[in-house]
């Protein structure tokens, strides 16, 4: 079961989360040298798994951390903590750092991989930000030009977090010289005219495991798609914004630096697409 305490894996052991010690030379500590990714796990079951396993090992990769497990021993491991934490919806997280070595800013020349997984329950927006829309704030996109690596140094993403918490709102959607990026911890999408549309797959975004879902969601509902740049103030005119991530899965926005958007309603497509999501995450 869930608990205060409950049950993570840290280098082969499984055990207590108070009892899960990391040494303070651990480079994921000094440097924040290390990669994550999230797992949404609906009724015991991992979704879109191997696309985030796949994700995974592409952030390794990009930084030079050698991957300590093949598939098979990555879904062994996950599938223990989902076990251990009982059979509800759940957050997986998995962390990787380079490991323990001298302080030193270039890669060591061996070390081990510190390999971190925990899991807490998949808490949803509420019926509530659904019906209703949710508000964001717009602020510049601060954050390193390799976006595309899930990376655990998270500084940029913290400090937009924190500015839409000050704001008391949802999220915070950040702008690369006037052109839409994404929001702090989510993928930002608008429509317009009936057609959807969301910035390119590059390094400027975190390409998020929904947004090749929503794609294919898109595909399936008819429902015109094109990634491309969006600029300010097309964001402004929209019809409808979308946010999307594990923990979000697909959330309107009505409101954004107090501007209404649309009909300040959550509009037709973000209808489709929800329904069509919930489908997709029980199939």
């Amino acid at each position: 079961m869930i608990d205060d305490d409950p049950l993570v894996y840290l280098n082969g052991v499984i055990t207590p989360i108070s009892q899960a010690m990391v040494p303070v030379l651990d480079r994921g500590f000094i440097f924040g040298d290390g990669i994550y990714d999230v797992i949404p796990v609906y009724d015991g079951k991992p979704f879109r798994g191997r696309e985030h396993l796949a994700r995974l090992f592409r952030s390794m990769a990009s930084i030079g951390i050698e991957n300590p497990y093949n598939e098979v021993g990555w879904n062994e491991r996950v599938d223990s903590i989902i076990a251990a934490n009982g059979p509800h919806d759940q957050m997986v997280y998995i962390q990787v750092t380079r490991g323990v070595a001298k302080r030193g800013h270039a890669f060591p020349a061996k070390t081990t991989p510190t390999v971190f997984i925990m899991s807490n329950p998949l808490v949803l927006p509420n019926a509530q930000a659904h019906s209703n829309g949710v508000a964001c704030v717009t602020m510049e996109d601060q954050r390193w030009l390799r976006c595309d690596i899930k990376s655990i140094s998270l500084l940029g993403n913290v400090l937009a977090a924190q500015r839409a918490a000050e704001n008391h709102v949802t999220e915070a959607i950040q702008f690369r010289d006037g052109y839409l990026s994404e929001a702090s911890s989510s993928n930002v999408w608008i429509a317009k005219d009936g057609k959807l549309m969301a910035p390119p797959k590059d390094n400027l975004i975190l390409e998020g495991i929904r947004y090749s879902l929503i794609e294919e969601l898109c595909a399936h509902s008819k429902i015109d798609f094109s990634p491309r740049k969006i600029t300010r103030e097309e964001v402004f005119d929209a019809d409808e914004i979308m946010l999307s991530s594990a923990s979000k899965e697909i959330l309107p926005v009505v409101r954004v630096d107090d501007r209404i958007i649309g009909s300040g309603k959550p509009g037709p497509i973000y209808a489709s697409l929800y329904s069509a999501y919930q489908k997709a995450k029980r199939a």
